[in-house]
Order: C-alpha cells, then structure tokens, then sequence
C-alpha cells in the first residue's frame, strides 16, 4: 500500500472527478466539481509539473436502464445521446481541459474491469453468496438499514427520500471485510489521505463499525458488463464504475506496451475529487479493490460539500438542478468558474444564490478586476503611446506579490480555492490602492513627473501581469484576453506557459511591449447577452 509521489518528474500529477450517472444532463453540482479538478490541474501545470486531469461518464446499471426503456430506447443508445448532447458539450463550453474522457460502456473500460475482476477471484477475494436487503436505485447502492430514514413506515433514502427495494438475489460477493483493519491503519496513519476531516472522521468512524462483505454482481437485469465466469450476471455499478480511474490508464496492460506504461507514469492517482454523498465507495470499497489487487491505492480523496437550492441538495430529480448555461449565459464562463470557487469553501455545503453571484461579478470581476486592466490600458495609451515604459522597482507592490503567490500556491494545492483566490484578490485590490495613492493622472500634468509617472504605470502593469498569471487556472479566457492587451504574448510568451514560480520575478514585462485596447473583461450585467 502506497500513495502518490509528490514532485516526481516521472509521475504525472493525476486528477480524477468521479464519473458521473449519466441519467439526465449535467447540472451546476456536477459543474461545480469539474471545475475544481479543472482548476486544480492547470495549476499543477503552471507549477511545470506534469498533469492528467480525467472526467467522464457511468453508464450502467438499473437505473439507466428504466429511464432509457421510460424514454422507448435501447440503454445504449440513450446514454450516446446524453454524452454527445449534453455531457461532453458542457465541458467544452465551460472550458475544461481533460486530458481523458472515459465512459463505462467503452471497450477498453469492459475488458479491463473482467481481467481485474477474474484475477481478484482467482486470488480468493471473490465468493459465492446471497443478499437481501435494501436498494437505492437512485444511488446504485445496497444500503444499511441504519442508512435509511422512517416515513410513514416506508424505509427512504435519505439523499433521494424515495423508498428502496427489496433485493434478494444469488451474488458474487467481494472480501470488503478483510481490508477494514488496513484501512483504518492507514487513515489514521495518514490523515492527508482522506479530507476534509469531517470525511476522515467519517470514514474511520464507518470502518471502526461492523464492516460487511459486498455485493458484486446483479441477476435481475442485465445492462452492464458481464461477469466473466457467471455470464449471467453482471458487475455490480459501483465496482464498474470505480475502476474508471486505473482502466482509463491502462490497468492490468502488459507493462511493456502503451497502456502499461501509461499506468506507470500516471498510477496512482493523487487527488479523487468526490462528493460527499460517495465517499464511502471512494474511501472504503475502492481502496480495499486495490489493496486486494496489490496495487498502490491514490494519494487522496477529498470529499466536497453539496450545492444546495433552497436547503435541499441540487437533483434533477427533485427538480432542483439547474443547467450551467442558465448561469453562463448570464454572467459568462469565466464569472461562473470563478464563483464556484471564490464563494464556497471546497469541502462545505455551500447554496447558490443569483444575489451573491451578481454581487461578486460587480465588485470583484467587474470593479477590482475588471476595471484596473481597462484603466492602465487607457493611461498607457494616453501617457505612453500605447508602449509599455521602462521596468521600475516595484517596492510595497513587489514585496507583496512574493507573499501573494507563496500564499495562493499552498492554499491551491490543498485545495483551498477560496482562500487561494482570496489571496490573489488581495492582491488585486492593492494594486488598485497603489493606483489612487500615486494619482497618475495628476503626475501626468507635469512634465517634470514623467519618470514617477513612468514608474507608477509600469508597477502597475507588471502587477497585473502577475494577476493574470494566478487567475489563469480559474479564469482561462479572460486572462488570455488580458494577457494579449498587455503585448505579453509576443514579449514573454504564452500564458499558460507562465510558471508559478516564478510569478514575482518583478520586472518581466519588457519596455517597449505594445498595448492594446480589449473588449470590457466583464461587462456591467445590464450589458451581458
């Protein structure tokens, strides 16, 4: 048992999101979590480290199949509708830079899961058995009956509040058991491996409990992969779909092939990114599939809060999803992706309100943000003819850039997104205090001030050179806007290409570098399409 290496060279920086039930289209919960693991990655990729960044879909199980035979269609062919209308075009349009997109249903996800799950029985950890007892449809989950809330006699979920079923099925069974020692070993040994620590708490709290063997296979139907030796049975959702993350980089291939070393560069994955509503599959049955495996389990799980409407947990089938375009449309990709991780602490519940997010759009993007590139792109072409003057020490401002990055970067990579941004916005904001102590309209009525005039607008420049830079993960569009008005890209090369590091090298924007007018970042709302 062993977790991810941190800065190796040879070891790819893995990022997962779960892979989402693909039972209706996305909505801003499932946003929400893409664009930390988006977020995350390209961070990790301004640091110069190598990254994979991995989303996709789970497409089975008896779920799946009553709502495609509800819609008088093949399982099949309604999650290829789903995936090519909805899933993959909503990534695209919020900006997100998977490196991989996998989906339960493909090939190279079907003949993995049976090679793993034959040699998990050919190891002994596979049995034969019966369950009866209750099942979540919704969730995909054998559920305990201390999971389940008393209403009115019926036995309800409590994420769902619908009743469960009655399985009483002939199972293959997984040895979940005999891995409850080791795992509680290792999450008290490693706290890191298992946050925020209300989830850790859980976990070990959950393992400290009587801890069952699982079920691993369904009789009823048939809309999954076939186990190998049973053919009349198929695997369990969950065991499925949770081995996404090692068969997306070829789990079980032949070492020597291209799968087998893409494993070795990528396996084990750092960071699962997760809702809180799975943690127990992430933090107990995956690890223990691995263990049994003999295969490195990941670095970390982290476990986020819901998004919440009106109290209750954002659902499609509460009627209390709502699209990301029903928000992008308004405020922008960029104001969206921003948002999400300013306002809400990763790893609490947080609710949704059209209020704060507007609020936020008008001070910060608009007013702080916003407003101090179109000013110093107005004053350099007023003062300087458009051309970037000659590097001035930056003093205050450059001091506190060091601190800036320092902070932002610790607070990035423990997934502290709010306090990474808050940190750059800091920044942001004294930059602006910087431009109405020194007044450089008023130097500029004096020739004699032409140096100080020179100096306040080149340390402003440069400032926002570096917010740029650190808002670039969050905000890819906008900076890259804000990165070409500042000539950067033909004076020091792509934005994307900046590295963290060396973000508060002061003076890296060159004298001489053009700049040109842009379209207002963040328009006024009244003004948004």
């Amino acid at each position: 048992m062993s977790a991810a290496p941190k800065g190796s060279n040879d070891k790819s920086y893995y990022v997962t999101t779960p892979i989402y039930y693909v039972n209706d289209a996305p909505h801003i919960g499932h946003a929400y979590t893409t664009v930390a693991g988006d977020v995350l990655t390209r961070w990790h990729r301004q640091k110069g480290e190598s990254t994979w960044f991995l989303t996709g879909t789970d497409e089975h199980g008896q779920k799946v199949m009553r709502t495609a035979d509800a819609n008088g269609v093949a399982p099949q062919a309604w999650v290829d509708k789903l995936v090519e209308e909805a899933w993959l075009p909503n990534w695209k349009a919020l900006n997100i830079a998977n490196d991989d997109f996998i989906r339960t249903t493909s090939e190279r996800h079907t003949k993995r899961v049976q090679n793993f799950l034959q040699k998990l029985k050919d190891e002994g950890f596979i049995y034969a058995g019966k369950f009866e007892g209750p099942y979540c449809v919704g969730c995909e989950e054998f559920k305990l009956p201390g999971d389940l809330i008393d209403e009115n006699g019926q036995k309800l979920c409590p994420i769902h509040s619908k009743p469960v079923e009655t399985v009483d099925e002939d199972n293959w069974f997984f040895k979940l058991s005999d891995f409850r020692e080791a795992l509680l070993k290792h999450y008290k040994e490693n706290p890191e491996a298992c946050q925020p620590e209300s989830a850790r708490n859980e976990v070990i709290s959950f393992l400290e409990g009587d801890v069952r063997d699982l079920s691993i296979s369904r009789s009823t139907f048939n809309w999954g992969i076939p186990v190998p030796w049973d053919t009349k049975q198929v695997v369990y959702v969950w065991f499925d779909a949770l081995l996404n993350y090692a068969t997306a980089v070829g789990l079980g291939d032949d070492v020597s092939s291209e799968g087998g070393k893409k494993f070795a560069a990528t396996w084990p994955a750092d960071v699962h990114l997760v809702g809180k509503d799975i943690l127990r599959f992430h933090a107990v049955i995956w690890p223990a599939m691995l263990m049994a495996a003999g295969l490195p389990i990941p670095g970390k799980v982290f476990a986020h809060g819901w998004l919440l409407v009106g109290g209750e947990k954002m659902s499609k089938s509460k009627l209390t999803g709502i699209a990301p375009s029903d928000i992008t449309d308004h405020f922008g990709v960029d104001a969206f992706r921003y948002y999400f991780m300013r306002a809400i602490p990763f790893g609490s519940d947080g609710s949704f309100s059209w209020e704060d997010m507007g609020a936020r759009y008008t001070s910060e993007l608009a007013n702080d943000f916003g407003n101090l590139a179109s000013r110093l792109t107005a004053m350099i072409e007023k003062y300087c003819d458009g051309v970037i003057p000659a590097p001035a020490n930056g003093g205050e401002l450059a001091e506190m850039l060091k601190k800036t990055v320092d902070t932002a970067d610790s607070a990035m990579c423990a997934l502290d997104f709010q306090g990474g941004i808050l940190a750059i916005m800091d920044f942001c904001k004294r930059i602006n205090l910087y431009v109405t102590e020194t007044e450089p309209w008023v130097l500029a009525k004096d020739e004699a001030n032409k140096a100080k005039l020179n100096e306040v607008l080149y340390n402003t420049a440069e400032g926002i050179r570096a917010l740029a830079v650190l808002l670039h993960p969050v905000m890819p569009e906008v900076t890259e806007k804000l990165w070409q008005s500042l000539g950067a890209q033909s004076s020091i090369g792509e934005i994307g290409e900046q590295q963290i590091s060396k973000v508060a090298n002061w003076g890296q924007l060159p004298a001489g570098s053009v700049v040109t007018k842009t379209e207002v970042l963040f328009p006024r709302l009244e003004e948004v399409k």
